[in-house]
């Protein structure tokens, strides 16, 4: 088993990188870090010395002065390497630079001097060491007006904001579930590549992605329908934009229910994409689901009885909690990374209509189970 440590690991690439390692509990186990561990040589060398892979991603991204963030970065590095050296490590040190590298900015200097530090380490005290050379990265979880100009987006857009494009740029992009597929690779492969180009998998130009995001409020935000996806790259970003809209008050969103002396019609779902659909009874007091997706698109529809639905994000602890009734037919959509569950919370027999975006595979089941 190896045992890896992520500087940064709380950040938006870490926090991606530490659930997912957290997902083969048999091949990885998971040495945790603190920033405060680049102030104290004894708690990093403690770290370092615990570590047979160690992916180095704690770095300063935006400042006003892009020298505070050259000095950050480079200084990072160099305690990372003086505690290398202190330990004797014969780590593998994987490092994520960026395609900025070769920019005239201080940003860019940073990250490949960072790089060539490590690689010289590594040739010097046979370490092994990937240079990861990397794309924009956009997701989930990304922090508006730092991370990315998408995660900015979505969370203008989601929020009734105004976003504004600077340079309509053509952007090569990585998403971030896919960088971590690279990391994982590189650490069961034990990469020695130091300077390691890692392919966008996606180019869209800054307008083009905004006027996705905008229909995606449109059409899934206010009206509650599931947009058309033509692409994996717009699969990802509709999942991505789903994480930044306020789930606690968005949900649950009733349905129009049409009623005459015949009965009542609910229309449970209009969606752009294929899918299945399914049928389930829960007697009262049990709970279903417990578990999470990390891709899927997710809806649980209440048309008959009294439940509760539970939300809560992957490494945090706040619980969101949805009471829906059958009297006023409603649904709640699961994000992607947040595990859910339903529970009949009342005396008689609940009827709940699912629906998800692929069918059940159980050589591929994206279910991974976790209580809320």
């Amino acid at each position: 088993m190896k045992k890896i440590g992520i500087t940064g690991q709380n950040g938006f690439v870490g926090w991606h990188l530490y659930q997912t390692l957290k997902l083969y509990t048999e091949e990885f186990a998971l040495i945790d870090f603190e920033r405060v561990f680049f102030e104290d040589n004894a708690r990093l060398d403690e770290f370092v010395s615990q570590c047979d892979v160690i992916v180095h991603l704690a770095a300063l991204n935006r400042h006003n002065d892009p020298e505070v963030i050259y000095a950050m970065n480079t200084g990072l590095v160099k305690k990372l390497v003086t505690s290398l050296e202190r330990t004797k490590s014969k780590a593998h040190v994987i490092i994520s630079s960026s395609t900025q590298e070769e920019r005239d900015n201080l940003y860019g200097k940073s990250k490949k001097e960072g790089r060539l530090m490590l690689s010289d380490w590594a040739s010097s005290n046979g370490g092994k060491f990937t240079g990861m050379v990397i794309p924009n990265v956009y997701g989930p979880f990304g922090h508006p007006y730092y991370n990315s100009v998408i995660a900015t987006f979505c969370h203008q857009v989601s929020h009734n904001e105004s976003p504004k494009i600077e340079v309509d740029g053509l952007l090569k992009l990585i998403y971030v579930g896919e960088l971590v597929e690279e990391i994982i690779k590189s650490i069961r492969a034990e990469d020695n590549t130091h300077e390691l180009q890692i392919s966008h998998t996606a180019e869209a130009k800054v307008s083009e992605i905004l006027a996705l995001l905008q229909h995606y409020k449109e059409v899934y935000q206010e009206k509650g329908e599931f947009p058309a996806i033509n692409s994996a790259f717009e699969h990802k970003l509709f999942n991505t934009y789903r994480c930044y809209m306020d789930i606690g008050n968005y949900f649950p969103r009733k349905f129009t229910q049409h009623t005459d002396n015949r009965g009542a019609f609910v229309e449970i779902a209009r969606h752009g994409i294929a899918g299945q659909t399914s049928f389930s009874t829960t007697v009262p007091g049990v709970t279903r689901g417990n578990h999470f997706h990390t891709r899927k698109i997710e809806r649980f529809a209440v048309i008959k009885g009294k439940a509760l639905i539970q939300l809560r994000k992957i490494g945090t602890d706040e619980v969101h909690d949805f009471y829906l009734d059958g009297e006023e037919p409603a649904y709640v959509d699961m994000p992607i990374w947040y595990t859910h569950n339903i529970k009949n919370i009342g005396e008689d027999t609940l009827y709940t209509i699912f629906w998800i975006n692929e069918p059940y595979d159980a050589g591929d089941p994206d279910t991974w189970f976790e209580v809320v």
